[in-house]
């Protein structure tokens, strides 16, 4: 396992090589912006996607977060919740990962959260970045419909958008995040 201050230092030179896109683009909460970070690109990435793990593990652990499971709204935080539950497994310890589909299932055992259950537990809820923090709202509402108690919610990436105040105040827990878009070069 690398140190946290190597992991940290590499995983933001993969962002920057691999994942800021400079142009014009929409943003799925339909806003237009003069970059995109596509994390994609670094959440599934080889060597990225163990960096991820170690550094948001870190960022929570620093934050005194505690927590049993980690996950969010599925695309941008199944890889997330992936790689953060391998970090904790690699540091000897058992964190959970969950998966919060877009709608509750109308099959099977119905349900909206997926993976070992949140019931009774700790969460955290995660997300690769967030603009308006609408995913990560409507990961904590299904969390906390399943009986999960959310503790925080924490990005890879935050693009200073407002997200950090609507969830803190919608919410009502901490929004953590590992890089800030003045990391990333991208002030506007």
């Amino acid at each position: 396992m690398t140190s946290n201050s190597d992991a940290r230092a590499r995983l933001l030179e993969l962002i920057m090589e691999l994942a800021v896109v400079r142009g014009k683009v929409t943003l799925s909460s339909g806003k237009e912006a003069d970059y995109y970070v596509d994390l994609r690109r670094i959440t599934l990435h080889h060597e990225a996607s163990r960096l991820v793990g170690q550094v948001m593990l870190e960022l929570l652990d620093g934050a005194g977060v505690e927590f049993a499971t980690a996950g969010g709204l599925t695309m941008g935080a199944d890889p997330v919740g992936t790689a953060l539950m391998h970090a904790a497994g690699d540091a000897g310890r058992e964190i959970d990962a969950f998966v919060v589909r877009k709608a509750q299932k109308s099959y099977g055992m119905g349900r909206q959260v997926e993976g070992p259950g949140v019931e009774g537990r700790d969460v955290v809820v995660l997300e690769d970045t967030s603009t308006t923090g609408g995913s990560a709202l409507t990961a904590v509402e299904a969390v906390r419909r399943a009986g999960g108690n959310v503790k925080a919610v924490a990005v890879i990436v935050d693009r200073d958008t407002g997200a950090k105040e609507r969830i803190e105040n919608e919410a009502g827990v901490p929004y953590l995040f590992a890089y800030g878009k003045d990391e990333l070069g991208l002030d506007d």
